[in-house]
C-alpha cells in the first residue's frame, strides 16, 4: 500500500518525465483532489496509507494529466479573481490575463450606479459574475453561441448567488444581429483572438483540449473586434464604453479599428506582464 508522500514522489517524476509544468504542484492538486482534503494537509499525512481505490482513482488522473489535459477540466473547477468556478471541456480555462480586463471595468464604473452590461462571448461566465459580483446594481446580458458553454455560465452564477442579475442568451454574432431592443452603457468581451497561423503553436493543453472556437477566429484574430466594433452602435447608449481583452500586439490594430468607427477616449492597459492586454473606447 502507497503511502501519500510515495505516491507524490511517484508522480512527480512521472510528470517531469513528460515535461509537465509544475510537476509538483499538478501531482499535489490532484492527490488532494482524490482524497478529498485541502493541499496543506497532505504535508500533515506524508505517512499516511492510500487505499486502494483512492489509488486507483488517482492513477486516473495522473493518466489524463499525462496525456495533457489540462489540470482544471480534471479537477472541474477553477479560482478567477477570488471566486470559484465550474470548468468543463464546453469552456475555455479562465487567464490570469482577464482579470486585468475586470479591474479594468471596476476602476473605471461607479460600483453603485444602475448599469446595463453585455457580456458577448461569455464562456464559463467569469466576466459576467465577477461584475454582477462587484457591481450590485448592474443588470447583464451574457452572451455565447455555444449551449454547453451557456450552461457552464448559468451554473457558475448559480454557485455564486448572481443568477437572478443574469441573462443568457444564445447568439453567433457573427453570423446573425443580436435581437434585443434594449441598449447598453457597456459592452465586454474576451473573445477568441489567436490567429489561424499561431493556433498550431500553441500549448498540447490547449491545441487538444480546449474548444478551439473560443481560442481562435480561424483568420487574423481581428474578426470579433471587427464586428462588436461596427455593430455596436445599434447597441450602446450615449457615451457607452467598450472593454476588449486582446492577445499580444493587437492593441493598435485594434485602437485603429476603433477610430475608423468614431470612438473616443481610446486607452490601453497593460498585464503583469508589460504587455498591452486591455483596449477601451467610448462611443462619441
Amino acid at each position: 500500500m502507497h503511502t501519500v508522500l510515495e505516491l507524490l514522489n511517484l508522480t512527480t517524476n512521472f510528470f517531469e518525465q513528460k515535461r509537465i509544468d509544475s510537476a509538483r504542484l499538478n501531482a499535489e492538486l490532484l492527490l488532494a483532489e482524490t482524497l478529498k482534503c485541502k493541499r496543506l494537509d497532505l504535508y500533515l499525512a506524508f505517512d499516511k496509507p492510500v487505499k486502494d481505490e483512492e489509488v486507483n482513482h488517482y492513477r486516473e488522473f495522473v493518466k489524463r494529466r499525462g496525456n495533457r489535459e489540462p489540470l482544471q477540466y480534471i479537477l472541474g473547477y477553477v479560482e478567477f479573481y477570488g471566486l470559484a468556478f465550474l470548468v468543463n471541456k464546453d469552456v475555455l480555462i479562465p487567464r490570469q490575463e482577464t482579470e486585468i480586463l475586470i479591474e479594468t471595468i471596476l476602476t473605471q464604473t461607479d460600483k453603485e450606479a444602475i448599469i446595463k452590461i453585455m457580456d458577448i462571448g461569455t464562456g464559463s461566465g467569469i466576466i459576467a459574475v465577477c461584475l454582477a459580483k462587484h457591481l450590485p446594481n448592474a443588470k447583464i446580458v451574457a452572451v455565447d453561441k455555444s449551449p454547453e458553454a451557456l450552461l457552464v455560465a448559468k451554473q457558475n452564477a448559480e454557485k455564486n448567488n448572481v443568477a437572478e442579475r443574469i441573462t443568457f442568451i444564445k447568439n453567433d454574432v457573427l453570423n446573425s444581429l443580436l435581437n434585443i431592443d434594449e441598449k447598453f452603457d457597456l459592452i465586454v468581451s474576451n473573445p477568441p483572438y489567436v490567429s489561424q497561423k499561431e493556433f498550431s503553436s500553441l500549448q498540447k493543453e490547449i491545441v487538444a483540449h480546449e474548444p478551439d472556437f473560443a481560442v481562435t477566429d480561424f483568420s487574423d484574430g481581428l474578426t470579433f473586434y471587427r464586428k462588436i466594433i461596427e455593430s455596436s452602435k445599434a447597441h450602446l447608449n450615449e457615451n457607452g464604453k467598450i472593454f476588449f481583452e486582446v492577445g499580444a500586439g493587437q492593441a493598435e490594430q485594434v485602437k485603429s479599428i476603433f477610430e475608423v468607427n468614431s470612438f473616443s477616449s481610446i486607452q490601453i492597459r497593460k498585464d503583469y506582464s508589460g504587455i498591452d492586454r486591455v483596449v477601451k473606447g467610448e462611443m462619441k
